[in-house]
C-alpha cells in the first residue's frame, strides 16, 4: 500500500469511522453512491480511492460493510498494539493520556514525561509521568513505539532527535512547528491553528455573495 497517495490517506480514517457506525447500525452492504452521500463525496471518488486500496465491490452489490471496514484496520494498523509514550504533561499532553477511545482502537499510552516535578507522579488510570531526564533510562523497558510530542516549541526537535537515537520512529507532534527527520521516520505534525484557519476560510466562503 506505499502507492496510496497522500489524500486518500487522509481519507482512511473518515472511511474507517463510516465504516464502523454503518456496522453498529447493521448495515451489511453499501453502495459507492450511499457511502458517498455520507462522506459528502462522489460515487466516482469513492470507487477510485477503494480501487485504489483493493477491489472490494461487487456488481449490483456494493461493499460488504465488515469487509471493507476489516480491511481498513489491517492497513492503518490497527490490528496490532501500539504503545505510545507522551512528552509534555501540560494540556495536551494530558487529554491526550486520559482519552480512553485510543485505547480502544490498540494505541495505549504507557508513561508521559516532563520536566516540572510539580507534574509528576499518576494521573488518570494510573498513567506514570516521569522526569524528562530519565527519558534514556526508561524508554527500553516500555517498548513503545510512537511518541506523541506535546513539549514547547523550541523542544521540539530536540527531543525527536533524542527520541529517534533510541529506537523510537513513529512520532505524533503537536508541538507549532514542523519536524525535520530521516526517512525512516513517521511523523505526522498536528497544527491545531491550521483547522481553525480552514474553517474560518469556509465560512467567509460560504458568506461571500
Amino acid at each position: 500500500m506505499n502507492n496510496l497517495s497522500d489524500a486518500v490517506i487522509r481519507r482512511l480514517p473518515s472511511y474507517y469511522r463510516h465504516l464502523m457506525e454503518l456496522e453498529k447500525t447493521g448495515i451489511v452492504q453499501i453502495s459507492s453512491r450511499e457511502l458517498g452521500d455520507r462522506m459528502q463525496m462522489t460515487p466516482s471518488q469513492i470507487r477510485q480511492d477503494i480501487n485504489s486500496f483493493g477491489g472490494f465491490g461487487r456488481q449490483g452489490y456494493g461493499y460488504s460493510v465488515h469487509e471493507l471496514k476489516e480491511h481498513l484496520r489491517e492497513i492503518m494498523g490497527l490490528n496490532r498494539e501500539h504503545r505510545m509514550v507522551i512528552l509534555g504533561a501540560g494540556r495536551i499532553g494530558r487529554a491526550i493520556a486520559n482519552y480512553a477511545g485510543f485505547g480502544n482502537e490498540g494505541y495505549h499510552t504507557v508513561a508521559l514525561f516532563d520536566p516540572d516535578p510539580a507534574r509528576q507522579g499518576l494521573i488518570g488510570r494510573s498513567i506514570p509521568i516521569f522526569p524528562t531526564d530519565e527519558l534514556e533510562e526508561r524508554l527500553p523497558g516500555l517498548y513503545a513505539t510512537i511518541a506523541v510530542l506535546a513539549t514547547p516549541e523550541e523542544a521540539a526537535q530536540e527531543t525527536m532527535n533524542k527520541l529517534y537515537a533510541l529506537g523510537i520512529r513513529g512520532f505524533w507532534n503537536f508541538a507549532p512547528v514542523d519536524l525535520s527527520y530521516p526517512p525512516d521516520a513517521s511523523v505526522v505534525n498536528v497544527h491545531l491553528i491550521d483547522t481553525l484557519f480552514m474553517l474560518g476560510y469556509r465560512m467567509n466562503q460560504s458568506e461571500s455573495p
